[in-house]
């Protein structure tokens, strides 16, 4: 009798973001984290005597907070090996001409000059601790849109930047966003106007070359009331034997009225912690959209957080995840209703193969200012073996009693039936496996921009080799 072949379901396809640079880096800070070291920081960013003290505040916060005790084992992170500023031989540019040719030649391959020229209005391109190109419209520029790396900000905008750096997710908030608030470099700053339409996204990418070097950037978005953006941010990083810090932090302020969209991938290399924190404040009758993908990285922690501050405000937040082999992702999302009549719908899919760990993970809070809001939450979870885990873990803590609140979760594998369905109306096992997966995530692909969605396509390669025989 013929042996059976078992279908292998084929891990993400990663060759084009681990192709590696050779260091040609202008500095390195010392390894570990130290006052010297963040003074160091300060000093080569020119920072402003306010900043360098925040910087020195949040690091006797790191110092006296413990790692947390929960989620995935980040026991093996040792920040004495890690470097937090490594400052690429590149100034920052407006044209891709002037950026060094294998740095311009890593963020071809990317796609981002490419897709700049097509679909965005415009582009920020990160490589290891510093910006190295920038650019907007000028149609977006004459409407007043700013859109520059935060150490520009901080020099041309030092007021807004004050205002509100670090508010949203202030160094006490846990111990690597005092990390961030200590190490943070490079960036994004966006400020739109009262009523300003930017209907072309924004793009900034993150790429992480160094090894054994950690990423710090910092995101502020500031919408105006009655304005909207659709803001992408995209990352990745080669392999390396040794490992990788990620700890950025995106703040997002949503006016009256005013509507946001964020879409990521993170799509960091399998030797990367991917320890970020996102939140977003919005006000009266403002929308704010979240699109996110998890893909790479050793370990993620990962839960975007919304606090609906003002009446009628709104939240969706769309996901995916793919954790593989020797991957522990813990990812979700997390919303606060902090005014009546707010509202949320929070929407996720997880796909674990090969042995890796998916873990989604909610916590929604109603506080009593909150009379009549409504969230619904639904985490659907898609095991390719039996070696893999997937779990859901919603928090739900409601205050009021006029609060309509929902939860759905479905963890399942491929089902037979599924596949013998397909498979008797004359369509191939492979096909059909294929079929299932591509439906899975099929709601959280639509809502990607059109880039983003052919790149997620190729990060879940459900090509399927081997026959049932």
């Amino acid at each position: 009798m013929a042996e059976k072949k078992k279908t292998y379901i084929e891990d993400i396809e990663r060759t084009l973001y681990d192709i590696r640079n050779e260091d040609h880096s202008l500095y390195k800070s010392k390894s570990g984290l130290t006052e010297e070291v963040v003074l160091d920081i300060s000093k080569r960013k020119h920072d402003p005597q306010w900043m360098t003290d925040f910087r020195l505040k949040s690091l006797a916060i790191y110092n006296q907070m413990a790692l947390p005790t929960w989620g995935p084992d980040i026991s093996s992170l040792n920040m004495d090996e890690i470097v937090t500023y490594v400052q690429p031989d590149a100034k920052m540019a407006g044209s891709w001409k002037d950026v060094p040719t294998d740095i311009k030649d890593t963020f071809d391959r990317l796609g981002i000059p490419d897709a700049e020229q097509k679909s965005l209005s415009g582009v920020g391109a990160q490589y290891d601790s510093e910006v190295v190109y920038h650019s907007l419209q000028q149609n977006m520029a004459d409407q007043g849109v700013i859109y520059t790396d935060m150490e520009t900000a901080i020099r041309e905008h030092e007021d807004i930047v004050k205002e509100y750096f670090m508010t949203l997710i202030p160094p006490k908030d846990h111990k690597f966003a005092a990390l961030h608030g200590a190490v943070w470099s490079g960036g994004s700053f966006v400020y739109v106007p009262e009523n300003v339409h930017v209907d072309i996204p924004l793009q900034s990418y993150f790429r992480l070359n160094a090894a054994g070097a950690g990423q710090f950037e910092h995101t502020l978005i500031i919408v105006e009331p009655g304005a909207s953006l659709h803001f992408i941010e995209g990352c990745s990083a080669p392999k390396y034997n040794v490992t990788n810090l990620h700890a950025g932090a995106v703040e997002l302020f949503v006016k009256e009225g005013a509507r946001l969209r964020y879409s990521t991938i993170e799509n960091w290399s399998r030797n990367m912690m991917n320890l970020n924190t996102k939140r977003a404040l919005v006000e009266k009758d403002g929308i704010m959209e979240w699109v996110s993908g998890s893909f790479g990285s050793h370990v993620s922690c990962l839960y975007p957080c919304t606090i609906l501050h003002g009446e009628h405000a709104r939240c969706e937040f769309t996901g995916v995840t793919f954790a593989a082999k020797g991957q522990d992702l813990d990812t979700g999302a997390s919303v606060i209703h902090a005014a009546p009549h707010t509202s949320a719908n929070i929407n996720t899919r997880t796909i674990s193969k090969d042995g890796g760990k998916a873990t989604y993970r909610s916590a929604v809070k109603v506080t009593k200012n909150a009379p009549y809001a409504q969230c619904s939450v639904n985490c659907e979870s898609l095991m390719l073996d039996n070696a893999s885990r997937s779990d859901t873990l919603p928090t739900m803590d409601v205050e009021g009693d006029e609060a309509n609140i929902g939860h759905e979760a479905k963890i399942g594998r491929i089902s037979d039936e599924a596949i013998f369905y397909l498979t008797s109306r004359g369509i191939e096992e492979k096909e059909a496996r294929a079929m299932i997966v591509r439906g899975f995530v099929e709601p959280i692909a639509k809502e990607l921009p059109l880039e983003y969605a052919v790149e997620m396509n190729n990060l879940v390669n459900i090509e399927l080799e081997g026959t049932m025989g």
